[in-house]
């Protein structure tokens, strides 16, 4: 039996979660799949400038773990731009933070749904 996968800490939800080329077709464009959480890498390693480590901190995992997760997302973003496929952000293991838990509370996230309790699980 398979160790089960750990819930990864995630500040919010992302606005949007659809993207995908403007011009052309949508008929036979493939459509990739990103996690809640391969989101949630690229938000902190890329827009809010953490280093690995504080992003594994960020979402209770190792830093192994939001490594291999960083390199996923990545090439996913890297196919859709080159390949003009369409990327859908939904799913994945992971937990909303609380808004009680003020330890991993998401200091600069400035989106209205941070800070909500969402204590079920997704």
């Amino acid at each position: 039996m398979p160790r089960p996968r750990k819930w990864r800490k995630v500040c919010c939800l992302p606005q949007s979660s659809l993207y995908g080329p403007l011009n052309g077709p949508d008929i036979g464009n493939e459509i990739l799949i990103m996690t809640v959480e391969e989101y949630e890498t690229i938000r902190l390693v890329d827009l809010e400038g953490l280093t690995q480590e504080e992003c594994a901190e960020r979402m209770q995992v190792a830093r192994t773990t939001v490594q291999s997760i960083y390199k996923e997302a990545r090439n996913k973003i890297a196919e859709s731009l080159v390949n003009g496929d369409i990327l859908k952000i939904e799913g994945g293991d992971y937990k909303l933070y609380n808004g009680s838990d003020n330890k991993n509370s998401c200091p600069r996230c400035r989106r209205n749904s941070c800070g909500r309790d969402f204590s079920e699980e997704k």
